[in-house]
């Protein structure tokens, strides 16, 4: 069976355990081939966030690739992939990738995924967000990327904040056809809850 390839990139911003809670999510998927490229902030932003050896982050991938290595296999076009996804997406990262504007591997592999026309998702951690900002937004938008900032739902009434992670992840997965097992928007549960209180007003 055909293995679907996903690269993964972690940047610089705040939100680590988005890129680490990713590849451990891909690593239970037996047909998922995972590319790692860490940026050298990502792995300053990782010591600072979590108590994960540099190692151990490496070691969560099938094949991990240096960050300014552009002879890698997926800084070309010619490299077979599915896609690429960005946690956490730093500002500078959207920047290039936005401008195509490639300095590392990271973004060159982006650039690649982008012309080869594959899905790239970038989970863009900033806020708040001025003009500059939006306008990269809109031209990675333009150009084909997915801009998807790790937004909470609170429909799903998280317990905890590796609930509110693995949602966040499972609806960037769901953007690749991989279904992750976490609480889905229930419209009969949300009526139900509305006609009890409907029920304790009347009453």
């Amino acid at each position: 069976m055909k293995k679907q390839r996903i690269i993964v990139g972690i940047t610089g911003a705040t939100g680590t355990i988005y890129g680490i809670r990713l590849l451990e999510m891909l690593r239970e998927q037996d047909d998922v081939e995972t590319h790692l490229v860490v940026s050298r902030w990502g792995q300053l932003t990782r010591a600072y966030e979590t108590d994960m050896a540099a190692e151990d982050l490496v070691a969560l991938a099938d094949y991990h690739h240096a960050f300014n290595d552009l002879t890698a296999p997926i800084a070309s076009g010619s490299f077979s992939c599915d896609g690429m996804i960005v946690a956490p997406c730093s500002i500078k990262t959207l920047s290039e990738i936005a401008y195509c504007n490639s300095t590392s591997l990271l973004t060159r592999a982006a650039d690649v995924i982008l012309k080869e026309r594959k899905r790239l998702v970038l989970m863009v951690r900033e806020t708040p967000l001025h003009a500059g900002h939006l306008e990269c937004m809109l031209r990675a938008t333009q150009s084909g990327a997915v801009i998807a900032p790790p937004v909470t739902s609170f429909y799903t009434r998280p317990k905890s904040v590796a609930d509110i992670v693995d949602h966040t992840l499972a609806r960037v997965l769901d953007l690749f056809g991989i279904r992750i097992d976490v609480p889905r928007w229930d419209a009969a549960l949300a009526r139900r809850h509305d006609d009890a209180d409907d029920e304790v007003v009347e009453t």
